[in-house]
């Protein structure tokens, strides 16, 4: 057999796995439909904390964050993410806690050092 032969027969594999793929995935039940929509949408709100929180507390404080210390959420409607400061002996926060609800579409609470910035 050629090289030629084996490359025709390795792409024409690769086109029937696909459909094979796709037929599968087709056929997917409503239960699955639905756990694939909630980590879907659960996912949404974990991506926009990431990116609102730490925005608006480095605004708020002039401190950067990174990694929360905690995550709370129903995995539907809201994430709250708490941070501890690292510089709270050198006049940076002690605390801070963000909460983004789905609803707004943004950040609905935002508590540093015990002291509420905004509240929605």
């Amino acid at each position: 057999m050629s090289e030629t032969m084996k490359i025709i027969l390795a792409v024409v594999g690769v086109f029937a796995a696909g459909f094979l793929l796709v037929g599968t995935n087709k056929q997917q039940s409503t239960e699955q439909l639905e756990a694939a929509s909630m980590i879907r949408n659960y996912v949404a709100i974990q991506t926009m904390a990431n990116e609102k929180c730490p925005q608006a507390i480095k605004k708020t404080t002039g401190e950067q964050v990174f990694f929360p210390s905690e995550t709370l959420s129903d995995k539907e409607s809201y994430v709250t993410l708490k941070w501890i400061g690292e510089n709270s002996k050198t006049g940076g926060f002690k605390s801070a806690s963000c909460t983004l609800s789905a609803s707004l579409g943004g950040i609905s609470e935002l508590v540093i050092d015990d002291k509420v910035i905004i509240k929605k």
